[in-house]
């Protein structure tokens, strides 16, 4: 079973994952794995805190000489602002007088009901690890985990529909191919396709920015290359669309998810919106349409695997709400954290990578061994058998 765990804050000494579940004698490229986490400092609208951290990570266990032991493995990723915060953030320290209490929580934010939940007297004791300064780990954990599908083929690629009122029309996406529709977003700073689109969004970015707002938007992800099979019908809990759907929503910001036309197809008939199913002696069974996004029954079908995430606006504003002092109860303008005007490019990546970990935590579930080459072994007959009864 594939599963990890995170910990750190977001002006502690560092963010710390634990992996466990990957084979023996996969090759891991840490350059790739940096690679992504750069790839999530980007994007138009970012704050001043992606000036201060470069994020690498610091392999402690688990790999040997650019290849995976099959035991946990263990890294970290240094706060290279934690030197500006050891007086407030120090584990061994004493907390003095000197070290202000923050009181007043930010509307939108896990402030308040974490404080109350947990029974604090401060809240940046629930900031401080609700922040999405955390979604480095998860970046990193899914880069890891998507080296494990790029060996069998599996391909993921992210980019932005919309922000604020401004989208990319599906008309616009469908004659360009995956590729190109990755080569593209890469080049943009807000990491959209559509060039027209991409000056509106940048607009809608810079317009909220001089207004003290922030804006949100939506993007998508798509992975190629999944065999028929992965998640089940069986139980809920192991359909592979509830499993994307639930770590998805499991970013900071995320308020909605769907996997192919989702909400669309419920004010479509079903006659355009279910896919039907030919055969070829070449390609055995496909499809001419993907309203499904590769998925059906919770189980991947073959096709490219579509799935769209929305993110609300970041709710630390510069012209802050009001709120409400949980010491004194008097009201006051929501207290100020650095803050990005629009983190939906860097979401997009981060999507990425949290669904690349779900598609292999699924491809292990199915094809599961203790090394690569018993996993291979594995696919390999298992693709056999399928091509058999195509």
């Amino acid at each position: 079973m594939l599963r990890y765990l995170t910990a750190g804050e977001s002006h502690g000494p560092s963010l710390t994952a634990i992996i466990e579940g990957l084979p023996a004698n996969m090759p891991i490229v840490i350059d790739e794995v940096n690679h992504q986490l750069w790839r999530r400092q980007q994007g138009h609208g970012r704050g001043f805190r992606m000036k201060i951290e470069t994020d690498t990570i610091e392999v402690l266990s688990g790999v040997r000489f650019q290849k995976t032991m099959g035991t946990p493995i263990a890294f970290l990723i240094r706060n290279r602002d934690y030197k500006n915060w050891v007086a407030r953030m120090d584990p061994q320290g004493v907390k003095t007088q000197e070290v202000p209490l923050v009181t007043k929580p930010r509307p939108g934010h896990a402030d308040l009901p974490g404080y109350l939940k947990y029974d604090l007297e401060d809240v940046r004791d629930v900031l401080e690890r609700a922040s999405a300064r955390n979604t480095a780990t998860l970046v990193a954990v899914g880069a890891i985990a998507r080296q494990l599908l790029e060996a069998f083929g599996i391909k993921l690629l992210s980019h932005v529909v919309s922000i604020g009122s401004v989208s990319i029309e599906r008309e616009t996406l469908h004659p360009l191919a995956l590729d190109e529709i990755a080569t593209k977003a890469e080049a943009s700073s807000v990491r959209c396709a559509d060039p027209v689109a991409e000056q509106g969004m940048v607009a809608a970015i810079d317009a909220a920015k001089e207004a003290g707002d922030t804006v949100g938007g939506v993007f998508e992800v798509i992975a190629t290359g999944l065999p028929v099979g992965l998640g089940s019908y069986a139980m809920p809990d192991l359909r592979l669309d509830a499993r994307l759907a639930g770590a998805l929503m499991g970013i900071q910001a995320i308020k909605g998810v769907e996997i192919g036309l989702g909400f669309e197809a419920a004010r479509l008939p079903g006659s355009k919106v279910h896919d039907a199913i030919y055969h070829d002696e070449e390609k055995g069974y496909y499809r001419a349409t993907n309203g499904a996004g590769g998925v059906e029954g919770g189980i991947s079908n073959g096709s490219p695997l579509v799935v769209r995430a929305a993110m609300k606006p970041i709710p630390t504003l510069y012209k802050p709400l009001p709120s409400v002092d949980v010491v004194s109860r008097e009201p006051f303008v929501a207290a100020i954290e650095r803050s990005d005007a629009c983190a939906v490019p860097a979401a997009s990546v981060v999507g990425e990578n949290v669904a690349a970990y779900v598609i292999a935590q699924a491809f292990l579930d199915k094809f599961g061994g203790d090394s690569m080459e018993e996993i291979r072994r594995n696919y390999d007959a298992y693709l056999a058998r399928v091509k058999e009864r195509s």
